[in-house]
């Protein structure tokens, strides 16, 4: 046992040689030309200003800070305002009093107040997609080979269409005269249609739909690994269902769920095509912001910045949640191994 130990130490420990790196190249070279080399353009264009006449970068007058800035701040350097809010009471003859004022602190700079509600609505779907995800992958793990693929396979039929065009199929669903509306008004459970589309909910809808697929595979992957005969054990010695699960079952998958956490939080922040096209532009996401600097406000610099911003978020989000996979997988092990 120590040798097999030894040996895994000594294999998992060595330095890749000479037809390893060769193997490597061609995914290094397309990180550096891909990834590497155009972050580090964009971050060289966030401290530029932007041209008057075709909202270019431009170096002009040295380096500036003043695209982070706008960032953090107001137009007048304040970081947090406060709102005086009337407080109004209604007298017995249907006439409006000023009683008073509540005065509240909010942030003082939009687009912070964008890349919130950003993570707002990431947060918001990858919850929805934990809790619709997990009993999903859990009965596709546990069902026989032939079933489970099948319902595999119906897990990736959307992705057998363009992502647009199931973007407008959901635009036809939900439109005031559209399928969803028509199926309520034709059984009568409503008198007249209401506003599905370009809410807050039809975003958060989208973006559920559009990311559940890589929250069901990876728990899908921790569930089939399951050895099954501990929640059997469990349950012959007297626990219950729930206990089972919060003892047994969650441990053992939380490699999954953190797996499938990061494969959707990280990139529904800088979805912008869904609260776009299904929020109509009320409830804009900072990738809405960040298309309409280089295409419509002509400020590519900013856009760079925000860009920039975006960047740093997803690396702060990635190592939260690389570092609690590491943790959730240590303790699998640790569990394993008592």
């Amino acid at each position: 046992m120590q040798a097999a130990h030894a040996t895994a130490a000594r294999v998992g420990g060595r330095r890749p040689g000479l037809v390893g790196w060769l193997l490597l190249c061609p995914m290094l070279l397309w990180l550096a030309a891909f990834v590497v080399v155009p972050t580090l353009i964009l971050a060289y264009a966030s401290f530029t200003r932007a041209d008057e006449d075709t909202g270019f970068p431009i170096y002009r007058g040295g380096l500036t800070f003043e695209n982070y800035r706008r960032i953090v701040l107001d137009d007048d350097g304040h970081f947090l305002r406060t709102e005086q809010e009337e407080i109004t009471t209604v007298d017995r003859d249907g006439t409006e009093r000023v009683t008073g004022t509540h005065a509240t602190t909010v942030i003082a700079a939009p687009y912070l107040r964008v890349f919130g509600s950003s993570l707002l609505y990431a947060g918001i779907t990858t919850v929805l997609c934990v809790f619709v995800g997990y009993p999903m992958a859990w009965y596709i793990g546990r069902a026989n080979e032939r079933t489970r693929n099948r319902l595999l396979m119906l897990v990736m039929i959307p992705f057998w269409t363009g992502f647009l065009i199931r973007t407008y199929a959901w635009i036809t669903i939900l439109a005031t005269d559209g399928l969803l509306n028509g199926l309520l008004q034709y059984t009568h459970a409503i008198t007249q249609p209401f506003g599905m589309l370009y809410t807050p909910g039809a975003v958060v809808l989208g973006l559920v739909y559009s990311y559940l697929p890589f929250m069901i595979l990876p728990i899908y992957g921790s569930v089939e690994k399951l050895d099954h005969t501990l929640v059997e054990a469990a349950l012959d010695l007297g626990a219950g269902p729930l206990a089972t699960f919060r003892k047994i079952i969650l441990p053992l998958t939380r490699p999954g769920i953190a797996a499938g956490v990061l494969l959707v939080f990280v990139p529904a922040v800088g979805m912008y095509a869904i609260s776009s096209l299904m929020g109509g532009g009320r409830t804009p996401m900072i990738g809405d912001v960040i298309q309409n600097q280089f295409f419509t406000g002509r400020d590519w610099p900013f856009g760079c910045a925000l860009g920039i911003t975006l960047v740093a978020m997803f690396v702060a989000a990635f190592a939260i949640l690389a570092k609690f996979r590491s943790s959730v997988t240590g303790s699998d092990h640790a569990f394993r191994a008592r």
